[in-house]
């Protein structure tokens, strides 16, 4: 019975910025979990490099694609309609982060940020629906996770507007979604709070690791299971029952604050 709860064994993911950090977390778990994978970004040596290293575990693939734009999203849509005929599993983890003082803040780096943050998780999504929607049923329903940040819940320390406007934008574009995409989709986010992951290193070497994990209930940065877990969960038959939740996956810093 418990095996069977958390089973993905033989569905369909798609798994964007799948070829760092979280992405990559999400998309091996998925992988060591039975299940065949696609991940996305814009950087193919990333990619073909998780998708060898993935391969020799399961069934995984890639589709390059720039989703900081309508026309890349729809090219995503396309590429994965072009190899399935349906999708379990969509993951909107593609993501960039900006730090700057608030005197230095411009249109240009605030676009940078909510056009993959935002409009990308949105178009991703519209254009992957006619496939979710194919696979998805009341009973068992297709899963669309975003991620979020533990930033969009809290106020960060840095100087990072557009990123925690972002996230928070995610999280509330989730509940949406979860209310008009039932019965047969359900959308979740998880918010992750410190990872090592390419968009957190600078974050963690500013504040120091230590430094970082001591201020933290659990006292110690996320590590990749602590993120393939959640994804699993929300992805399996347990999970089933969950639509627009917002998870802190963040060692109790959001909610113990």
């Amino acid at each position: 019975m418990t095996s069977e709860l958390f089973d993905i064994a033989g569905k369909r993911a798609v798994v964007t910025g799948g070829g760092s950090g979280i992405g990559t977390m999400i998309a091996a778990g998925f992988v060591e979990a039975g299940a065949s994978v696609i991940i996305a970004s814009r950087k193919e040596d990333s990619l073909k490099e998780v998708t060898e290293e993935l391969s020799q575990k399961g069934d995984c693939s890639y589709i390059v694609a720039d989703l900081s734009t309508e026309e890349g999203c729809r090219g995503l849509g396309a590429a994965v309609a072009a190899r399935w005929d349906s999708l379990d599993i969509l993951v909107n983890n593609a993501g960039a982060n900006w730090g700057a003082p608030l005197a230095e803040q411009d249109t240009k780096s605030w676009h940078r940020v909510l056009d993959v943050n935002v409009e990308g998780v949105f178009h991703t999504t519209k254009f992957l629906l006619p496939l979710l929607q194919a696979a998805g049923t009341a009973e068992e329903p297709a899963r669309i996770i975003n991620i979020g940040s533990v930033d969009g819940i809290q106020v960060p320390g840095f100087e990072t507007y557009a990123y925690s406007a972002s996230k928070a934008a995610v999280h509330q574009l989730t509940r949406h979604l979860a209310k008009h995409l039932a019965p047969a989709i359900t959308v979740n986010a998880i918010a992750p709070g410190p990872f090592q992951s390419r968009m957190m290193r600078a974050t963690i070497e500013a504040a120091g690791e230590e430094r970082m994990a001591g201020m933290m209930p659990l006292k110690r940065i996320g590590r990749p299971d602590d993120m393939a877990g959640p994804a699993i969960f929300l992805s399996s038959r347990a999970g089933s029952f969950l639509t627009g939740a917002i998870i802190p996956v963040d060692g109790g810093i959001a909610t113990t604050r």
